[in-house]
């Protein structure tokens, strides 16, 4: 008798409890299973190749299959695979990789916290500035101000600051001290005739009409991307970020800068806050950090907010906050080769550069019957598909024409990702060259005109009012 082995995929479906995925889909369908990667591309099981025109999850910033990166962790692996930096242990990797970032930032910081995630890094920023302002004596200013849209993390403390609402339905988020501020979806939510300008002047002013409701003295926070990334790739609109900050400002309020996603040159910059004129208060990274190989994630904090929990660590007898895994030295090896590699490449100005291609490109599509908006900086870029153009109305959520995209792509070998208001989202490897963003864009021109045909059967489609 032939005894059935079970694929790959079936022990999949049997085993493995997928994030960010619906679940019994999944269980009928089963997994696409990634082999192999190298330099934008990826091959799935069935040996089929395609674009990897998400860098993975926002991360793989250097493409796959750099070998640099697979020497720095086996050599580092040989020589000290792991320790733990708890009480007072450190370890050359870290101490080299906290410098670096200490040099490249875009506004000085005394100190580096290395953590696993973004998640976790947004996490601790959260408990950095309760614990600072308990030091300081002031317990009620424990609020934190984030933005409709924004995403920061699936972990409690970040999925309450996190924007989006299927990431609280059922998990009983957001929780108490997160308030919501507008998000800056100039697109969507601007007057008619109303300038960038304007617009961004009647978001500080409802900011600041929040902090007046919730009162300045509880508010500690403003957590915000340079560019809401999965909140779908929404750049802010003209002095935005000047005007944001007057108002921090006024009332004692510290700019959290979440350069998860546009950090270390994805936005034509090494970090997102140049590209847009933020001035934070600290700085969480991760992703790119270590071409997402290896992870690890970092919070960065100013000379006197270290005053103060050294201050508080006196008091107390000892900052108890960390984690197992922090400033892992085989994660850390990595991630300061990545930025090494970096600045050697040029991959900074290298994304500059081809980003001018990349958003000629994308802008493109602009004149397509079903693209309403396009947006991005750099080498990231969305697509915004819409039911009537002129009038900014976007399809019903239950046509799925997002991802019906996203499938189509995936048939024509390229990995992008569709999210709300079915707005189709590129982040690919800043190696990439122009002749392969052509080759991106060009396979996505025939997912969207597939998706076109598929549309026109399903509901009429407007281009004007």
């Amino acid at each position: 008798m032939t005894i059935a082995i079970p694929s790959l995929a079936d022990r999949d479906i049997a085993s493995v409890l997928h994030p960010q995925t619906h679940l019994g889909l999944h269980a009928q369908h089963g997994p696409m299973i990634i082999e192999r990667g190298e330099g934008i591309y990826v091959w799935d099981s069935k040996g089929k190749q395609y674009i990897e025109g998400m860098s993975g999850l926002w991360c793989t910033a250097l493409g796959y299959g750099d070998e640099e990166l697979v020497q720095a962790a086996a050599e580092q692996m040989r020589r000290l695979a792991f320790t733990q930096i708890f009480s007072g242990r450190s370890h050359e990797s870290a101490i080299l990789l906290a410098e670096k970032l200490k040099a490249i930032a875009p506004t000085p910081f005394s100190k580096v916290f290395f953590g696993n995630s973004g998640s976790d890094a947004n996490d601790t920023q959260m408990k950095l500035i309760w614990y600072y302002n308990n030091i300081k004596g002031r317990p009620e200013k424990k609020k934190i101000i984030s933005r409709t849209g924004a995403y920061h993390g699936s972990s409690v403390a970040t999925g309450a600051m996190t924007g989006l609402p299927p990431m609280h339905a059922c998990f009983d988020l957001p929780m108490e001290r997160i308030r919501f501020t507008r998000g800056p979806n100039y697109y969507h939510d601007a007057e008619p005739g109303e300038s960038e300008q304007a617009y961004s002047s009647r978001l500080a002013g409802e900011l600041e009409t929040l902090i007046l409701n919730e009162g300045p003295d509880t508010v500690a926070a403003f957590i915000a991307e340079p560019m809401m990334a999965a909140g779908g790739v929404i750049p802010p609109p003209a002095t935005y970020f000047e005007k944001v900050q007057d108002v921090l400002a006024r009332h004692d309020i510290l700019l959290i800068d979440d350069e998860v996603v546009c950090g270390f040159g994805r936005t034509g910059h090494m970090f997102g806050a140049e590209t847009f004129g933020m001035r934070p208060a600290t700085l969480t990274a991760a992703k790119a950090i270590s071409s997402g190989y290896l992870p690890i994630s970092a919070v960065m904090i100013p000379d006197w907010m270290e005053e103060v929990l050294v201050e508080g660590s006196r008091k107390l007898g000892g900052f108890f906050h960390g984690y197992t895994y922090t400033g892992h030295p085989v994660c850390a090896a990595v991630a300061l080769r990545t930025l090494e590699i970096i600045e050697q490449r040029d991959l900074v100005a290298h994304a500059a550069r081809a980003g001018a291609h990349f958003q000629a490109r994308l802008r493109a599509f602009k004149d397509h019957p079903l693209v309403g908006d396009v947006r991005g900086a750099g080498l990231i870029g969305a697509c915004e598909l819409v039911l009537n153009k002129a009038r900014r109305i976007n399809f019903e959520p239950r046509l799925g024409v997002g991802n019906y995209c996203q499938s189509r792509c995936q048939d024509n070998g390229l990995f992008v990702r569709a999210m709300g208001n079915d707005t189709i989202t590129f982040c690919p490897p800043l190696i990439i060259s122009e002749t392969e963003i052509d080759e991106m864009f060009d396979r996505f021109a025939k997912a969207l005109n597939s998706t076109l045909a598929w549309v026109y059967k399903q509901t009429p489609i407007a281009s004007t009012g």
